[in-house]
């Protein structure tokens, strides 16, 4: 979500005449999109800001702004914090920063030296009606290079209100686009050579649940997917982050039915244990879990199952602990991304007592990160000697004639070939892998026009 919004204030300061600088060090403006799910991130920020006020003591008329769900919850106290700051607008805000930036400029020419940084710094963290249909703009083309996927945002905020989540609070109460909306942003993309989008949200099979009712039995998101489908030379689709409760028998059935939905479900869990799964208001148990994992199975043969997992929540015991293990054993997963719990201000988790310790906590992210290892590494061997279809994406950073791109289970794949392999879905041998990527080559006797 994050890369999506921070490529939409980008296309927009872009149209407004902005240039982006080819790196940190010749920019006259930096702006940092804040992340506030775990207190690391917000520790980066900070300090990356502190970082560069010091640059700023050197170049008074550099512009640094905060932006995201960090500005959102702590607005003006950051400029209180880090005086050296300029800028702080919220997640419901960002359409306002050309204009801002702007003001600043205009500000400062003004001023000339007498302008007094501290006094002028702009803090929006308002909400605003619509500011669900304000973050559509993209950078099809970034730096030269030519993208072929890009993430088209369909809805803002969350009402789930799980016990540990601060999303609620920075990104505000479930707003969704209309569904003819989204669907024109879509075709402007392919236009302009997109071949797969992924659809975000912050619980994204949530979409249109407030405002658009049932169809034939079919959730407003499964009426958005079948939209989305019939755009002409699309040809892949993702979605995330969803919710598990939001697969029902209709989402599953899509699956089945859409060729362009990629066979991949991220299903963020939490845990594998029914009392921590309370405790953390989910809404679901282990078994009800198992059950999707099962019907996605079913009726999508080969899709991977993706998760998310939190280690260390307030009161999660050792046999809690071996309850996720068993789950991770269970359902096999294809990815996960595991998380030590930190708590967040304004969440009822951040009022527990956080009972595991920091050590217990590292040593059990430890035992999932070792096990997924070698699970990802067993499966990514199985695949040598087959052949995937893979979109190419870019020019790859492990050599000067490669090229990355991934699979429909979302794996990351890297090919030998020229940038005539971008945009293109090209068959690909798989000679070797590693947990984390696969390597191959273009099969067939299209494969020369690429290499050469």
């Amino acid at each position: 979500m994050n890369e999506r919004d921070s490529e939409a204030v980008a296309a927009m300061l872009t149209r407004r005449g902005y240039v982006l600088a080819d790196s940190e060090d010749e920019a006259d403006v930096i702006l940092l999109n804040t992340c506030s799910v775990r207190d690391l991130a917000e520790q980066k920020a900070r300090g990356k800001m502190a970082m560069l006020a010091r640059r700023k003591r050197r170049q008074p008329q550099l512009v640094l702004g905060y932006m995201g769900c960090m500005a959102q919850s702590r607005g003006a106290g950051l400029v209180e914090e880090q005086p050296a700051v300029d800028l702080v607008v919220g997640t419901q805000r960002f359409h306002h920063i050309p204009d801002y930036l702007d003001q600043l400029f205009r500000e400062r020419a003004a001023a000339a030296e007498q302008y007094d940084r501290q006094l002028r710094a702009i803090v929006d963290v308002a909400e605003e009606v619509g500011s669900e249909s304000a973050v559509r703009e993209h950078l099809v083309v970034e730096h030269g290079d030519r993208k072929v996927t890009a993430f088209v945002s369909i809805m803002q905020g969350c009402d789930m209100h799980c016990t540990f989540c601060i999303v609620p609070f920075t990104r505000g109460a479930e707003r969704s686009r209309p569904i003819r909306e989204i669907v024109e942003e879509v075709r402007e993309l392919v236009a302009r050579g997109v071949k797969e989008v992924t659809l975000l949200g912050q619980i994204v099979t949530s979409f249109g649940r407030k405002t658009m009712p049932k169809k034939d039995g079919k959730s407003p998101f499964v009426q958005l997917l079948e939209a989305v489908h019939e755009v002409p030379g699309l040809e892949r689709i993702r979605f995330t982050s969803p919710h598990p409760k939001g697969f029902g028998d209709d989402l599953v059935e899509a699956y089945r039915r859409l060729p362009k939905l990629c066979p991949h479900a991220h299903l963020p869990v939490q845990s594998g244990s029914d009392r921590i799964l309370r405790r953390m208001k989910r809404g679901y148990s282990r078994a009800w879990y198992c059950r999707v994992v099962e019907k996605l199975r079913a009726a999508r043969p080969g899709i991977a199952i993706s998760t998310d997992i939190i280690v260390g929540f307030p009161g999660e015991t050792d046999e809690d602990f071996e309850e996720t293990v068993s789950l991770m054993e269970q359902v096999d997963f294809d990815q996960a991304f595991i998380f030590k719990y930190s708590p967040r201000r304004d969440t009822p988790a951040a009022a527990w007592p956080d009972d595991v310790s920091q050590g217990e906590k590292e040593r059990r992210n430890q035992v999932l990160l070792q096990y997924l290892n070698r699970r990802m590494a067993a499966k990514n061997a199985a695949l040598i000697g087959g052949v995937i279809e893979v979109l190419v994406e870019g020019r790859s950073d492990k050599g000067p004639r490669r090229m990355f791109g991934r699979s429909p289970t979302n794996k990351i794949v890297v090919v030998e070939g020229a940038e005539g392999l971008v945009g293109h879905i090209v068959p690909i041998r798989v000679e070797r892998a590693t947990a984390t990527t696969l390597y191959g080559y273009v099969m067939g006797e299209g494969g020369d026009e690429f290499l050469g």
